[in-house]
């Protein structure tokens, strides 16, 4: 019987490819493989693990004759034809159980960083301004935190935030009665009522993408501070940038961008004000990439893996 074999196409931890060596496969780590190199070799293959360097689209999904699963090292499938896969009889297996404490502290940082002019005050004392006043934070106690989507990523963010002293409610369109000791379930419309944070925790869909736009903020009773650590696409960040103008978004803290990495994101026309806007702060992607997710997401999936055979 030939040995099944398996293509790294991104970076991973050792320990995936460690444990799937002991769970009987060949695996070829090529972490620098371009889509060009994957898409000329897929054939030889029965698994491919990816992080987000490029999308596993139809053609190398076709190209890869004997693929028998795909596995994703990070939370959301957006970067994998999801349907055609299926539609193939292909496993899709990803682990956002590895990542979801990392996103949801990352979560926590930025909105207490906000809600505590943090950014802006470094900078500030960095040039020889010493403003008490303007500097003036608010608490997060007593607050009302609104969580859209309830999944991995939604429930662990409830769960550190239950020792901050707030409320967390949370909407999900796809799930009833997950109320817990964490969170409270809510309809969209007690989300625009109540909320003074909204952080979003939502996969990217044909549905969700531009989703928060101009109309979304209009429908907010209060002033919030606004997170996304999901998927930049869902949001347009000009209707941020809008919100903020028009005091309905206090602060934004964005990890994701509609379009993410350079040169193609200085080029968006929104790009100078976002960056020059002290009331939000940006990182590149890195919500659920820590140190210790980059070993945990690559043994939830060598568990799942495990759960192929």
């Amino acid at each position: 019987m030939n040995q099944k074999r398996i293509l790294i196409a991104d970076q991973l931890h050792p320990l995936f490819a460690e444990e799937a060596e002991k769970l009987g496969y060949k695996v070829d780590d090529f972490p620098h493989y371009t889509r060009e190199q994957t898409l000329a070799a897929i054939a030889q293959y029965n698994g491919i693990a990816v992080r987000t360097k490029f999308r596993i689209d139809k053609e190398i999904i076709d190209a890869g004759s004997q693929l028998e699963f795909i596995a994703r090292a990070g939370a959301g499938l957006d970067n994998i034809d999801e349907a055609h896969a299926k539609a193939r009889g292909i496993k899709l297996l990803n682990a956002p159980e590895g990542n979801r404490d990392a996103v949801a502290e990352h979560a926590i940082g930025m909105l207490l960083s906000l809600m505590n002019n943090l950014r802006r005050s470094d900078l500030e004392v960095r040039k020889g301004i010493w403003d008490r006043e303007g500097n003036r934070g608010l608490e997060l106690n007593g607050r009302t935190v609104a969580i859209i989507g309830y999944g991995f990523m939604g429930q662990r963010f409830a769960r550190k935030l239950k020792s901050l002293d707030v409320k967390v409610i949370a909407y999900d369109k796809y799930k009833t009665n997950f109320s817990d000791e964490y969170v409270t379930e809510v309809s969209m419309e007690q989300v625009v009522k109540q909320a003074d944070v909204l952080s979003l925790h939502i996969p990217l869909t044909r549905e969700t993408r531009q989703m928060i736009d101009d109309e979304y903020f209009f429908h907010f009773r209060k002033p919030i501070f606004f997170l996304n650590t999901a998927r930049g696409e869902i949001v347009n960040t000009q209707s941020v940038l809008t919100a903020i103008e028009q005091g309905k978004i206090l602060g934004a803290g964005l990890d994701v961008l509609e379009v993410e990495k350079f040169p193609a994101l200085a080029e968006q026309q929104w790009y100078q004000k976002l960056v020059s806007n002290d009331k939000v702060i940006l990182s590149p992607h890195v919500g659920g990439w820590s140190v210790e997710s980059y070993r945990k997401i690559s043994e939830v999936l060598a568990a799942k893996l495990k759960d192929l055979m």
